[in-house]
Parts: C-alpha cells; sequence; structure tokens
C-alpha cells in the first residue's frame, strides 16, 4: 500500500460519526476489564490477579467510571469532558470527534504491594497494554474504530476527570464508528 493511502485508511480511524450503541460500549468496557470466571478473573492477565487497572468513558452526556464486578458503569460526572480532554491530549481532534473516550488509569500500589515498587511499573504497563489490545480487538470485531492515544499531560488528564490522587491515567482511546 503506498504511504498516501495506508494514511487514508489510518485516518478512517480517526474520523467518527453516530454514538455508540449501550451494548457497545458494554461490550467494550467488558472486554477492557470484565470480569471471566467465578473467582473474579478478567479478561486482560495481572501480575498477580492484583488488577491496577481502572476505567473511565467519557462521552456527550458525561464521565463514567466502570465497576467489573456487576459490569456496570458508574456516573462520575454530568459533564462532557471530551473538549477538556482534548485540551490535555494536544488538541487531537479524534478526541472530540469519538463518541466515547476510553480512559485507562493505574493505581500502582495494589501492584507495588506484592511487587515493590521497582518491579511494578512493569507489570502495571504490561496489563495497561493487554487491556488496551483487547479493547482495539473489540472494536474491530464490532465494526468500529479506535486509536489509542498516550500524548497527553497526565496532570491535566488527572484534574479534568477528577481522578484520586492514585489514578495515573496511562491509555486514551477514542472509539466510534468510522465515518
Amino acid at each position: 500500500m503506498l504511504s498516501g493511502e495506508r494514511n487514508a485508511a489510518l485516518q478512517r480511524f480517526r474520523e467518527f460519526r453516530e454514538a455508540l450503541a449501550e451494548r457497545e460500549l458494554s461490550q467494550l468496557v467488558w472486554a477492557l476489564q470484565g470480569i471471566t470466571h467465578p473467582a473474579g478473573y478478567r479478561t486482560a492477565p495481572s501480575a498477580g490477579a492484583l488488577y491496577p487497572l481502572e476505567v473511565y468513558v467519557a462521552t456527550i452526556d458525561g464521565l463514567y467510571h466502570y465497576e467489573p464486578q456487576g459490569h456496570q458503569l458508574s456516573r462520575h460526572s454530568d459533564a462532557d469532558v471530551r473538549p477538556n480532554i482534548y485540551q490535555a491530549a494536544l488538541q487531537q481532534d479524534a478526541i472530540t470527534e469519538a463518541p466515547a473516550v476510553f480512559v485507562i488509569a493505574a493505581v500502582y500500589e495494589r501492584t507495588a504491594r506484592k511487587y515493590g515498587a521497582e518491579r511494578s511499573p512493569r507489570y502495571v504497563h504490561l496489563e495497561a497494554g493487554h487491556a488496551a489490545q483487547n479493547l482495539l480487538l473489540q472494536a474491530v470485531a464490532l465494526d468500529l474504530g479506535a486509536v489509542p492515544i498516550g500524548a497527553f499531560y497526565d496532570s491535566q488528564i488527572q484534574e479534568v476527570l477528577s481522578l484520586p490522587a492514585d489514578h495515573q491515567p496511562l491509555y486514551l482511546i477514542p472509539v466510534g464508528h468510522p465515518r
């Protein structure tokens, strides 16, 4: 594929149209951190099954926090924070165009208690990669576009989302129906 064709194909996954259906949103958060076993194991492998990741979803209707136990989204805010995420993410258009922006945050202490402060970041980052890949694969299976974004100001994202101090943002993933 020529570079121009490749860029056009990739751009398709950064431009979106209508909102996600509730079943699509449900399947996407499940792919990220859903429970797959009665013992509480989740869709992404986790060192020591400690699950340091927290998932938030920003939509036009507000900001939600995913609770794997019970497989539900709880409202964190009524505000559409996507324009503020856009500013904190170096004004990347996919953020404002996407009907949903998934935010993966880490609570490093959950893993550090068992593996120590030196090793835990490696395990947490591996887990975040596995979880993000699950979301991206699920998006493809649902014929959705998604783009992982790592370029953002951490402290600004934390402030915009009113995250607890121990929730460190790692990943932004805008998702929607490609144009």
